[in-house]
């Protein structure tokens, strides 16, 4: 059986608590690893903040060459990457690999920004006060920071705090989803490899005390978390002082113009609503259909989710397989049997069995229906239809969530009131919210998050701005 430890300060050690990582497929253990305390987290602070001054006076060309290399090494491991992933966390294989290679470029990109960390020259003599006098903006890293990952993109979005932490010269300690810790920790394997001072990146996951105080603890000058919007507000309560980032998912939607390119908007749409079982924070979740291709468009999507393949997620040609555990299964079950209950209408699945729920179809919604009104994070989508353009914008924004949105038109008026009016933080023409490259800005507004991801944008909120003011 393979055995991982955790990396605690540089160091890779056991501790008294072991953590069996079980797959959601069929419930076997994939690995065993470790549970730390107060006690580790006291060792990782420690560590990490004695790496301060020589993270901050780290060159740029080093800090270049380790992201280079930690971004080479997980492209050169691709294939069994990607098949210990879609074990611990039931993604299947085809869009595991995907991730271990968004992994790797979110180094890259990491690697190329650390080499333009902003500078500014200000004039200061815009008043009598400042003649003789000029002002240059200096951009330095802030400290030790806490990063907290979840399960359901258990690499990449680990690497997009501990990539730009690197590039802006910052210790950072990472807890990993316990139910997703062993790709992670193979990328610790990675980092102990480079000429990183050790103790300036942990990663391990720990209990619930230990995860509060990566919260609540004055040492650590940020914290980003990606998670449920129910824990990040309250964490955002309790953080302190300290920076905060909060990526918090939401309900996602989708606008289907009657000028689209109907075939291209189903094509995507069933990817973006039934990839990895929609365990995705920009998972569609509620597609409006222009009335005059809303018929068209519903059987194409019929049809398209009929087709996929279900199987186990370590078969390359599994489309959709099992969620994160059963009682996530439980919950998309019970959300959907109240919403047939109270007047929807399932157009395909529905049924649940054991970790797996069918790819869903719903229609005949109400907004107050928790399909629509909550983050589903299964693989439901509701499909409504709308009138004119104006409809379908309001529809969308009808919602305590607003992350990203799709936009399916080749109307440049209607993509621009899209733009100019949907409550979102990005909005995708063409394409569905599902979409993202790591070196975009992503980030959401309302219940969906509080700051902005995305390689360059992490990386302003990890420094913090001097003024030196000389004379002239």
């Amino acid at each position: 059986m393979l055995e991982y430890k955790i990396y605690v300060g540089g160091e890779f050690i056991k501790t008294k608590i072991q953590l069996e990582v079980l797959s959601p497929f069929n419930n076997q253990i994939v690995a065993t690893t470790y549970l730390a305390g107060k006690y580790e987290l006291e060792i990782a602070i420690n560590k990490g903040k004695a790496t301060e001054l020589a993270m901050k006076k780290m060159p740029i060309y080093q800090r270049y060459d380790i992201l280079m290399q930690i971004s080479s090494e997980l492209q050169n491991d691709k294939q069994r990457l990607a098949l210990l992933l879609a074990k611990e966390s039931g993604k299947p294989l085809r869009y595991a690999l995907g991730e271990i290679d968004r992994a790797a470029q979110t180094f890259l990109v990491a690697a190329e920004e650390s080499k333009r960390i902003p500078n500014e020259y200000i004039s200061i003599d815009w008043t009598p006060a400042g003649k003789g006098k000029e002002g240059v903006i200096k951009y330095f890293p802030i400290g030790l920071i806490a990063g907290i990952a979840p399960f359901n993109f258990p690499l990449n979005l680990a690497v997009h705090k501990i990539a730009p932490a690197i590039a802006t010269g910052n210790p950072i300690i990472l807890k990993p989803s316990r139910s997703t810790p062993l790709s992670v920790l193979e990328l610790a394997k990675i980092i102990d490899k480079t000429s990183l001072p050790k103790g300036a990146v942990s990663i391990f996951p720990m209990d619930r005390i230990a995860g509060n105080q990566l919260v609540t603890d004055t040492r650590f000058k940020k914290l980003s978390f990606t998670g449920s919007p129910q824990v990040g507000w309250q964490m955002k309560q309790e953080a302190g002082r300290k920076k905060i980032t909060l990526e918090l998912g939401g309900n996602a939607g989708v606008i289907v113009s009657n000028n689209a390119d109907i075939d291209l908007a189903v094509k995507k749409c069933l990817v973006g609503s039934f990839a990895y079982s929609g365990q995705v924070c920009i998972h569609v979740q509620r597609i409006y259909v222009q009335s005059q291709v809303f018929d068209t468009f519903i059987a194409k999507m019929i049809e398209g989710t009929s087709s996929l393949k279900k199987g186990a997620p370590d078969d390359i040609a599994t489309e959709i397989s099992v969620m994160i555990d059963e009682n996530n299964a439980k919950r998309v079950e019970s959300w959907v049997n109240d919403a047939i209950l109270d007047g929807a209408k399932v157009l395909h699945g529905g049924k649940r069995q054991g970790t797996y729920f069918e790819p869903t179809i719903i229609t005949n919604t109400k907004p107050e229906m928790n399909v629509c009104r909550l983050e589903i994070f299964g693989p439901v989508v509701t499909i409504e239809k709308f009138d004119n353009f104006e409809e379908g914008v309001a529809a969308i924004n009808d919602s305590d969530y607003g992350l990203q949105a799709g936009v399916f038109t080749d109307n440049i008026h209607e993509l621009n009131y899209a733009f100019n009016n949907l409550e979102v933080g990005g909005v995708i023409n063409n394409d569905v919210p599902t979409f993202r490259v790591d070196h975009m800005p992503y980030g959401g507004v309302k219940n969906s998050g509080f700051g902005r991801e995305g390689v360059k944008y992490a990386m302003r909120d990890m420094l913090e701005p001097k003024l030196l003011v000389k004379e002239i």
